[in-house]
Parts: structure tokens; C-alpha cells; sequence
């Protein structure tokens, strides 16, 4: 591997242990309510990122991209979309964390890349083979399987998959750098941060305050901790070949799922278990998929069973 593919393996790891381990982050900020966090976050990503711009000198080339989106009424709304989403996304999973759901925000983004499959053949009119057909009928039997056992959708991961992969698309959809995306993303939705801040001013009900408590200080810090592992992830995706990403992506859900059990000691079900193995199966067939032995299996597999 040259060194520029090293830098890239580096940096796409990094971002997704960062990912990983963000519960332990969100932990320090549990007596804060879950949107004023994310409001906070979102107006500190978008100080962090603007001081970012200038400091690399990119305002000009950031000036041009959202030029060209703004021209066009369905960028514009695609964008959007696609910041009201990972606003979403964050929220959910602030909540989850603490409310005491980690391992359930790990099942959301162990199930993500095959509700990106879903959408690829619902939306781009992308086809499967029979294994990959079969990877995804088996996670699906493993959610219904969860919910048949609590009674009720893990609707937590569920959102969180639906949300990040919703979000994919848009960003799909949409080809910018990603500073200027992170940066439109967070510019675009910090109106709603500052009035919601505004609300709580008002009420006397927040956590921040000018004296830099440590409460402040973690409120502040996400502003950096949301932009760096994007930017990272960035310049993987750029030096890497996707099916390594597709590999290493498992590093963020497998870490969190260690704190879930392991720091925090949230049950881990047998019913969870079995749910658990059968979308690992599941991910490991689907990552099999497209290789020649798979390939002639799966023809086999059809010309026999399926006529």
C-alpha cells in the first residue's frame, strides 16, 4: 500500500473510532437536555468550520460552491433535506446514548449499510445478486425478530439508519467538497439552534454560561469533535477504495456495542444476541457478495431453487 493510501487508511480510521467512542463524550454532558446539546453543536461546528475556511484560505472556492447550489431550487432543497437529517440523526443518538440505548445506537449503524442497499434499489434502480437478495431478508428477519421479543420497533436504530442513509443519499445527490457541505449543513440549520437557545434564555432554563463551567467547556468542544471525524472520513473516502471502507466503517458500531456492555453495563439480551449475529451473518455475506466463488453460488443456488 503506498504511503498516500496509508494516510488515507490513518485518517478513515480515525474518524470512525472517534465515532466510536462519542458516547463516552456525550456522557459528560448527560444533565443537559439532548436538543439544547445539539443546538449547541450545531452553532459551535459552525464557528469551528467558518474559522476553518479562512485559516485554509478555501473562502473563496466556499463562496463559488454555495453560489452554484443556491442558483438551483432543487440543491438548495436537497440540502436542506439533507441538514434537517443528520440534525436528526445527532439528536436521536444524543438521546439514545444518554438515556441509556448505546447498544441500540450500535445495531442502527450495524443495519446502515444495507438500508443504503434498500434505497440504492429503491431510488437509484440499483439491482442485487441472490446472496446479497439474502443478506438483506436475513437483517430484516433479525429487526423483526427483536421487535417480536420487546414488543415494540427498535425504532431508535431504526431512525438512526433511516436518517444517516437518507442523509447519504442527499449527499449523493449533491457532489460538494466537504467543508462547504459541513459548513452549509450547520449554517443552514443554525436559525432553529439560535431560536431554540433564545427559547431557553427566556425560560432560564440552560447549561452555558459565560464563566466557562465545565458543562461550558464540553458544550463548546462540540464543535470540534463534530467536524473533525467528518473531515477525516473526508480524506479516507478520497485515498481508499470503497470496499475497504465498507470493512473498516464496522470499527464505529463494534465500539460502541464494547461501551454499551462493557463501561456502561446495559443488558445485552439473549434475544439481542441472536439479533445481533444474524446482522453480522448477514453483513459478511452481503460483504462476500460480489466474489467469483459467490457469484457461481449463487447462479447455482437460482438455476436450481429458483425457476
Amino acid at each position: 500500500m503506498k504511503l498516500q493510501d496509508n494516510s488515507g487508511l490513518v485518517a478513515a480510521v480515525g474518524a470512525y473510532v472517534i465515532w466510536g467512542v462519542l458516547p463516552v463524550y456525550w456522557r459528560l454532558l448527560r444533565n443537559v437536555s439532548a436538543p439544547e446539546i445539539l443546538a449547541y453543536r450545531i452553532l459551535w461546528s459552525l464557528v469551528f468550520m467558518i474559522c476553518l475556511i479562512f485559516l485554509l484560505r478555501r473562502h473563496r472556492e466556499f463562496i463559488e460552491e454555495v453560489k452554484t447550489i443556491v442558483s438551483s431550487p432543487k440543491k438548495i432543497f436537497i440540502v436542506i433535506c439533507g441538514a434537517l437529517l443528520i440534525s436528526l440523526n445527532w439528536l436521536v443518538y444524543i438521546w439514545a446514548v444518554n438515556e441509556g440505548h448505546i447498544i441500540e445506537t450500535s445495531l442502527g449503524y450495524y443495519i446502515n449499510p444495507l438500508v443504503n442497499v434498500l434505497l440504492g434499489v429503491g431510488v437509484l434502480s440499483e439491482r442485487l445478486n441472490v446472496w446479497q437478495n439474502f443478506a438483506v431478508l436475513l437483517a430484516g428477519a433479525a429487526v423483526g425478530y427483536l421487535t417480536w421479543n420487546f414488543g415494540s420497533l427498535p425504532w431508535v436504530a431504526l431512525a438512526l439508519a433511516g436518517s444517516f442513509s437518507l442523509y447519504g443519499l442527499c449527499k449523493k445527490m449533491v457532489m460538494i467538497s466537504p467543508i462547504t457541505g459541513v459548513t452549509l449543513e450547520t449554517m443552514l440549520i443554525a436559525p432553529i439552534a439560535c431560536a431554540y437557545l433564545f427559547y431557553l434564555e427566556t425560560t432560564c432554563v440552560h447549561f452555558f454560561y459565560i464563566s466557562l463551567t465545565p458543562t461550558s467547556i464540553f458544550l463548546i468542544g462540540t464543535g470540534i469533535i463534530t467536524p473533525i471525524p467528518l473531515l477525516l472520513f473526508a480524506n479516507g473516502a478520497n485515498k481508499l477504495p470503497f470496499s475497504i471502507l465498507g470493512v473498516i466503517q464496522y470499527i464505529t458500531p463494534t465500539l460502541t456495542l464494547l461501551l454499551g456492555i462493557f463501561l456502561y453495563q446495559e443488558a445485552f439480551t439473549s434475544v439481542q444476541f441472536i439479533s445481533f449475529s444474524c446482522i453480522w451473518l448477514a453483513l459478511l455475506i452481503f460483504s462476500l457478495a460480489k466474489t467469483s466463488f459467490f457469484a457461481a453460488l449463487g447462479k447455482l443456488f437460482a438455476k436450481v431453487f429458483i425457476r
